[in-house]
This record gives structure tokens, C-alpha cells and sequence, in this order.
């Protein structure tokens, strides 16, 4: 599988690994534990079974096009399943909406395989993952998350990569992919 991908600036970037380890230092479970060199806060959105070099060339352009995207992150959300999901809203604006069904149609023109259904517009959540647990009784409650994160904050979506589940390996597609792989704190 296949990701197209968000990278937030550098202070976005810092301010949600932040929350990452202050609800880690709550005794709750976070990405903070996650040390993949390829852990980083980012916003999907789409995947795909693999990207031809027509499409990677597509989306470069769509992308280096409408990045910077600003948007801001504002609510939490809380996705239920298999794995339970803590997650920061994204406040999609105009551009960020406008650059989001550029990239599927892109995607649903010239990749390879089926796109996943729930990235699709219309149906998108836009959100940066704060935490994910396969414990059934992992609940993040209010009282234990940071107060950070009951503030809105703005932000701006100033790269793009893909993830490869594969080989784990990520590849910058666009904009600014500054920012750290790996960050240690």
C-alpha cells in the first residue's frame, strides 16, 4: 500500500510531537512510542495499491501547486475499531479541500489498484494522529490529555511524501519535506 501524505511546518510538527509525549507522560497510550525513523505527524490523504511514475509526476505538480496549505487543528476525534484512534482535527479549508480532490482525482485517474473508499471527498476526515491502541479499553480521557489540546492551533501543511507499507520506506512527493524522519526527545 501506498500513502500520499501532509508534512505540517516545523512548529506544527514540534507542537504535536509535544502532545505526543505529554499524553505519553499521562500513563496513556501515544505515538510517542512509535520509533520508526518514519513516525512523523502527517495528514493522509489517500492511499492506493502503488503510484506509476506518471503519477507521482501528477501529483508532484498538483502539489508543489497549491503547497503551502494552511488549516488548523481544532477538536479531537476519537475513532473506534480494531485499533482505537486518538486523533487531532483538521479544519480543512478551501485550499486544503481543493487540494485533497486534486490529489484523488489524480490518484483515481492514473494509480495502481483501488483507492480506500473513506479518503475519498465527501467522506475524508482530515486529521492528525495523536495516539492508536489495540487495547479495548484505551480511552484517553479528557482529564489525562494535555490542556494543549482543547486550544485550536494553526497550522500548515507545507510537504507531501509517500508511505510505502512494504518496504517502510517513505519518498517526498512535493512541497517542503523538511522536518525530521526520526525525532528523539
Amino acid at each position: 500500500m501506498r500513502t500520499v501524505e501532509l508534512l505540517p511546518d516545523a512548529a506544527t510538527e514540534l507542537h504535536v510531537r509535544d502532545m505526543w509525549h505529554a499524553i505519553a507522560a499521562a500513563g496513556l497510550p501515544s505515538l510517542a512510542a512509535h520509533r520508526h525513523p518514519t513516525n512523523r505527524p502527517h495528514l493522509t490523504l489517500a492511499t492506493c495499491e502503488d503510484l506509476r511514475p506518471s503519477t507521482r509526476a501528477a501529483l508532484a505538480a498538483v502539489l508543489d501547486d497549491a503547497l503551502p496549505a494552511p488549516s488548523r487543528l481544532d477538536g479531537l476525534l476519537r475513532f473506534p475499531g480494531r485499533t482505537r484512534v486518538l486523533a487531532w482535527r483538521v479544519v480543512a479549508g478551501p485550499e486544503l479541500v481543493e487540494l485533497h480532490r486534486r490529489v484523488w482525482d489524480v490518484l483515481a485517474t492514473d494509480a495502481v489498484g483501488p483507492l480506500n473508499p473513506l479518503h475519498a471527498p465527501g467522506r475524508w476526515i482530515p486529521h492528525l494522529t495523536l495516539a492508536r491502541s489495540r487495547r479495548t479499553s484505551a480511552r484517553w480521557p479528557a482529564h489525562l490529555l494535555p490542556p494543549a489540546l482543547s486550544h485550536p492551533w494553526e497550522a500548515s501543511f507545507t510537504g507531501a511524501r509517500s508511505y510505502d507499507s512494504a518496504t517502510r520506506t517513505v519518498e517526498t512527493l512535493g512541497g517542503e519535506a523538511g522536518g525530521t524522519e526520526r525525532w528523539e526527545g
